[in-house]
């Protein structure tokens, strides 16, 4: 089989949701976003603490992966989001978990890996972190200092699948080139990207 992920993942407020709905409906493909799953599944669950959302980010990542096996199992290309955990930072290193799976079901993964300046970033974070939109399951419920957000962010630096990855630096939005990032994209998924 020639199946085809695409993975995007990296630091925390960097555009990575945003740019995986816009990928989602440019390519016509289906899209798991690791936050909108966990809100999906927690819709009737309050977290009463950081302890209690990590659990609850556990089992939205196993659910996200059960999902993408599914897909893969019929031929159908995905996409994949979220800040994805490699080796050492959480109980269970998250991009090892995906690579069996794309093993398994032979596919060929492109990754989008969202970067950027980590103290612009943090300040978009604080400000996510205040908007109604956020959702309660995806709140973090205190406050985050620089220093914490930064380690989160370089934790997540170690990831890799494999395959082609493309960084892309998200410090100033009008500088990314999203088309270019699409145009990549869909010539990955019919297989003329080297």
């Amino acid at each position: 089989m020639d199946n085809k992920i695409i993975i995007i993942e990296g630091y925390l407020a960097a555009g990575k949701s945003s740019f995986a709905e816009k990928l989602s409906r440019a390519l016509k493909v289906p899209c798991l976003i690791k936050d909108t799953f966990k809100t999906a599944l927690c819709s009737t669950v309050v977290m009463e603490d950081r302890k209690q959302s990590s659990r609850f980010s556990a089992i939205t990542f196993d659910g996200m992966l059960y999902v993408a096996e599914r897909l893969l199992e019929v031929g159908c290309p995905l996409i994949m989001e979220g800040n994805f955990a490699p080796a050492g930072v959480k109980d269970r290193d998250e991009s090892d978990a995906i690579r069996r799976v794309l093993e398994k079901h032979q596919c060929e993964p492109l990754t989008f890996k969202f970067m950027g300046d980590t103290r612009v970033l943090h300040q978009r974070f604080v400000e996510r972190e205040e908007s109604p939109e956020r959702g309660q399951a995806n709140r973090i419920g205190s406050a985050v200092s620089y220093e914490d957000f930064d380690m989160w962010c370089h934790n997540l630096d170690f990831f890799d699948l494999g395959g082609k990855v493309i960084r892309v630096d998200t410090t100033d939005f009008d500088r990314v080139d999203y088309e270019g990032m699409i145009e990549t994209a869909e010539r990955f998924m019919e297989g003329t990207e080297r």
